[in-house]
């Protein structure tokens, strides 16, 4: 088993289910980190009511690793160092974004370890040319040191497609405690529901959507096989995803009303639409009208916006907001208000900000 591992309350909340937004870097104008914005964004997560942060992540930028950077250390300290001092009274994870070969990836995990990070999540991509057997091998000497959340990427974005063996596999190994599944493709998603499901510890991993382009439907979807002659049902419970890194507090509400008629035996169609509402939002955020060029950018610009952050800048000044998309962002502002928190982030900003 890891040598580090989740409290008794911390995987009750992780299998209740739990927003975990992808926490984007702040930087100034000189592609600096902006330390002060970077605290305030942790505040406002926390303040929204998430339950908990994925920091080191895709949303972070992975340049932050970068000899030019070394900003991985910084950054995770800093949303710590928040999240303590916050002292949040529910339970709260401390998500770290961990990449790369076997040994970055346990030189990653040795640093989260030492900030205090409660699980990593393990990405899968940058590793063209391992056999699945190595990837594997790799996740066990991870998940021997911390809690694992897994982690599905779409290839368009640098994943790769897994085979159902690999994710049977996978769901077996010790220390992995839940998996994030973001292949925006509905056989990759069920791949990875049924191997866990069918898995010894089908019971012990907490199923997670990253699938931004259907986050609705993934938390409000029963997924049932029959597993040894018995019927076994299970359910993706919560999100670890960029889109949560903005509008977050109604994102909070929309998962505290999911669990809300999750139990209903009759389900409003108005459920359909609005995961429509929460997609189209996400286009325009995301960026898929150029294959996801725009996406950190999109994230950025949303939170300008706000006042959170005092630009849309990365670490890769060829990462920009793509043509047209500011005026998607500005098409489903104005449709769909219901779907901002413009107003929360107005009450408390001065206060996040201080």
């Amino acid at each position: 088993m890891a040598t580090r591992a989740l409290s008794q309350e911390q995987l009750a909340a992780l299998h209740e289910g739990l927003v975990i937004p992808a926490h984007p870097l702040a930087l100034n104008a000189d592609r600096q980190l902006d330390e002060r914005r970077q605290r305030a964004l942790t505040r406002y997560y926390v303040a929204s009511g998430a339950g908990g942060i994925a920091v080191g992540v895709h949303s972070t930028q992975f340049e932050i690793r970068d000899p030019e950077h070394q900003l991985f250390e910084p950054v995770l300290r800093l949303a710590a160092e928040e999240v303590r001092r916050a002292a949040p009274e529910r339970p709260f994870l401390l998500v770290a974004g961990i990449c790369g070969p076997t040994e970055q990836a346990l030189r990653e995990t040795e640093t989260a370890i030492a900030l205090g990070y409660d699980a990593g999540l393990l990405s899968m991509g940058g590793l063209q040319g391992w056999t699945e057997e190595q990837i594997l091998e790799r996740t066990r000497a991870v998940a021997a040191q911390i809690p694992v959340i897994g982690f599905y990427l779409q290839p368009s974005v640098g994943g790769r497609i897994f085979s159902y063996a690999f994710w049977q596999a996978f769901a077996e190994i010790p220390g992995i405690v839940a998996i994030k599944m973001a292949p925006f493709n509905r056989y990759q998603t069920i791949d990875v529901v049924r191997a866990v499901m069918h898995s010894s510890r089908r019971d012990e991993i907490a199923l997670y959507t990253g699938n931004d382009d259907n986050i609705v439907n993934d938390l409000l979807t029963v997924y049932r096989f029959q597993v040894e002659g018995q019927t076994v049902e299970k359910r993706i419970v919560g999100g670890l995803l960029g889109h949560w890194a903005v509008w977050t507090r109604k994102a909070v509400e929309l998962l505290e009303e999911v669990k809300r008629v999750r139990g209903e035996a009759v389900m409003d169609s108005e459920w359909l639409t609005r995961n429509i509402e929460v997609t189209d939002s996400n286009a325009a955020f995301f960026d898929p009208a150029h294959h996801f060029e725009g996406c950190i950018p999109g994230i950025h610009e949303v939170l300008r916006r706000q006042g959170l952050l005092e630009g849309t800048w990365c670490l890769n000044p060829q990462e920009q907001l793509s043509e047209g998309q500011a005026e998607e962002i500005d098409r489903v502002y104005a449709q769909y208000p219901h779907l901002h928190d413009d107003a929360f982030v107005r009450e408390h900003l001065e206060k996040w900000l201080a």
